[in-house]
């Protein structure tokens, strides 16, 4: 009976009903069967009417505001054509190199990262423009699609990030201090994915994007790019410092995309921005729409008859009392769960029931959380349902199974960062212990 709620929602998921509507109908299910044998507790009339104040109250938040004002930003950023000058300023950097234009690739998603904190909109961004460039260069496109797939997973691990806040929102843990313990990891996930390049672009002999910038061309450069850099620095700075709170440093972000992109670089017109907010708008809703299906979910699995997350908590703690063991275990459940799995639902869904189960052993919450969002947003790259494998596959018109193939090796630089943040806590929480957020 226990399981009886996470089994019908697998079924449905299956079957291939939309997770939100999964959520929402799996419970429903479990509560009328439960009722039908006798073992609710309550009416089914009040606990459908609990159903439905839980999926307004799931939404009915002040810090989950952040999320939609982030999402504007980045749309803002990405329609104001701002991800061109983040590109030129990587060129001219590192674009002299050989395999340089890969190079870039990777280091304009760190700093795409830190505008939009969505991996599929660093996908459709930058492989826009990247993927054609770098195939025109000599690249195959398979290999230029997957390291743009690769790379775009920085961005929801560097904040901003709202993967970030929903995990914050589930399990009560700090927003600004999940900031600060991504910087590490998503600078970790950078560096791996430039020196596994490195060593690519001199086995098979990549080509050289252009010469080496001059110092005059990289300072024209910087100016045109230093207000989409000064971004970052202004909402990690206000919130690490406590000058605002994420929610309002999200609606700062906002303001500020649109102050550069349409007063400042004026690449954003006036006629542009109902169709920014529709869309803004739209991948708000969608996200919104899950977290408050979650929120009902995990309200239906937590009281009897069901108390799954009880039962899978000491499920989860009878297989080791080894705090490391543990974690390990959970990285490989993780890791097959992103396969299949969205990064959101995977948070929303099994936040609440791993969680516990590890901080019951002595794990940090921030390190898990760290640990937890970081494998599920690799998940995002992990054929063969890997969100960003077919917004890659689609902009560069090359099949999903060419591209999952390609990324193997980025994969496993990937893979190898979760297991150093896993077993190094220090990676994750020094930067939080020094800003007072622990």
């Amino acid at each position: 009976m226990a399981l009886l709620p996470f089994y019908l929602l697998l079924g449905l998921m299956i079957i291939g009903m939309p997770v939100t509507f999964a959520l929402l109908v799996g419970p429903g299910i479990a509560l009328f069967i439960a009722d039908q044998i006798g073992a609710l507790r309550l009416p089914v009339e009040r606990l459908h009417g609990m159903m439905q104040s839980f999926l307004f109250d799931g939404i009915e938040s002040f810090p989950l505001m952040a999320v939609p004002f982030f999402i504007l930003a980045g749309e803002v950023m990405n329609r104001g054509n701002i991800t061109f000058n983040l590109v030129q300023f990587s060129r001219s950097l590192i674009g002299h190199l050989r395999g340089g234009l890969a190079q870039v690739n990777v280091l304009s998603s760190i700093l795409f990262a830190g505008l939009s904190g969505s991996a599929v909109a660093d996908t459709s961004a930058l492989g826009s423009m990247l993927i054609p460039a770098m195939e025109k260069n000599g690249y195959s496109r398979r290999f230029a699609a997957a390291i743009t797939a690769a790379s775009s997973v920085i961005g929801p691990i560097i904040p901003p990030s709202g993967l970030m806040i929903l995990y914050a929102f589930v399990m009560n843990v700090s927003v600004g201090g999940l900031f600060a313990a991504g910087i590490i990891p998503g600078l970790m996930v950078g560096g791996g994915l430039m020196v596994m390049t490195w060593y690519m672009a001199k086995k098979r002999d990549f080509p050289v994007a252009n010469r080496r910038a001059t110092w005059r061309e990289r300072g024209q450069a910087t100016k045109q790019a230093i207000w989409p850099l000064l971004a970052p620095v202004i909402l990690l700075g206000g919130i690490l410092s406590g000058f605002f709170t994420p929610t309002q440093a999200a609606a700062v972000a906002a303001a500020y995309a649109f102050i550069v992109s349409m007063a400042i670089m004026r690449s954003l017109k006036l006629k542009d921005v109902p169709s920014v907010l529709w869309s803004a708008a739209f991948s708000s809703g969608v996200i919104l729409l899950l977290v408050a299906a979650a929120r009902v979910f995990a309200a239906v699995l937590a009281p009897p008859p069901f108390q799954t997350a009880m039962v899978l908590g000491e499920f989860v703690t009878a297989l080791t009392d080894n705090p490391l063991v543990l974690l390990f275990i959970i990285n490989i459940l993780l890791f097959i769960v992103g396969m299949f799995l969205d990064a959101g639902p995977a948070i929303l869904i099994l936040g609440p029931i791993l969680g516990p189960a590890v901080v019951s052993l002595g794990v940090d919450p921030m390190h898990f959380a760290i640990v937890m969002c970081v494998n599920v947003t690799v998940g995002l790259a992990t054929p063969p349902m890997g969100l960003v494998l077919f917004v890659a596959a689609s902009i560069s018109d090359e099949k999903l199974e060419a591209i999952a193939k390609e990324i193997l090796p980025f994969l496993a630089v990937q893979v190898v960062v979760i297991f150093l943040i896993t077993f190094i806590p220090a990676l994750t929480l020094t930067l939080p212990r020094w800003l007072g957020f622990l």
